[in-house]
């Protein structure tokens, strides 16, 4: 930790990195006392123009991910939309001594939360409602509503505007695409995907892809 408060590595420099970086500054004009000094970007390839709209927020890019692992060990964050690659990445930081830091926009909307996993991204506009559990490196995009008493496990992502109605299970790895709805008391399998716009009135096998309204497997759609 340095003399100005946490310091943190955001991994990836796309779309939701920088989200990530908003959600930071944000975060550090509403809770001075909690300060997160961004120490700057990682990113193995990243692109002209991702570099440019970093550099135009005042950031810097780091280099490539091996080399930033050679580094003092500090504080993370996965700001990588991929459930799966999220993971993969979380397993290299861990075991080089990193630790994953949360953070949560202060225009989110938080009941009373029984926990917050470590890494955690939580942007503005996000309702999580009463009882709730988040796993690790949960992502929660923009707007999106997470009702009672569900249950997120590590490394899923919620896109923006999705509802995930009360008494629900995510499990590991699985995403949730912008505008779905997923009803109450229903499960959505590990590393599944549910479409954008879905609306999901069943549960969701493992590894699944289901689109439309009622949400189907994809392969349904396909050979029709």
């Amino acid at each position: 930790m340095s003399s100005g408060g946490i310091e943190v590595v955001v991994v990836g420099a796309g779309g939701f990195g920088r989200e990530t970086l908003d959600v930071i500054a944000s975060h550090n004009r509403a809770r001075p006392e909690e300060h997160i000094v961004v120490r700057g970007v990682v990113d193995d390839e990243p692109s002209s123009l991702n570099l440019e709209r970093l550099g135009a927020l005042g950031h810097r890019w780091l280099g490539p991910l091996d080399d930033q692992l050679l580094a003092d060990p500090g504080h993370f964050i996965l700001a990588v939309g991929n459930p799966a690659v999220r993971a993969a990445l979380d397993s290299r930081f861990v075991a080089a001594g990193w630790s994953a830091q949360t953070v949560v926009h202060p225009a989110a909307v938080l009941g009373t939360v029984r926990e917050i996993g470590a890494g955690s991204v939580i942007c503005a506009g996000v309702q999580l409602s009463t009882n709730t559990v988040l796993g690790r490196h949960v992502h929660l995009n923009p707007s999106a509503v997470i009702g009672h008493d569900s249950e997120l496990s590590d490394f899923v992502s919620v896109n923006p505007g999705a509802i995930v109605s009360g008494e629900v299970r995510v499990l590991e790895r699985a995403l949730i695409g912008a505008g779905a709805v997923i009803r109450q008391g229903l499960t959505v399998g590990a590393s599944a995907t549910v479409g954008a716009s879905a609306c999901v009135t069943r549960d969701v096998p493992a590894g699944e892809v289901v689109i439309g309204v009622p949400a189907r497997p994809m392969r349904t759609f396909d050979v029709e």
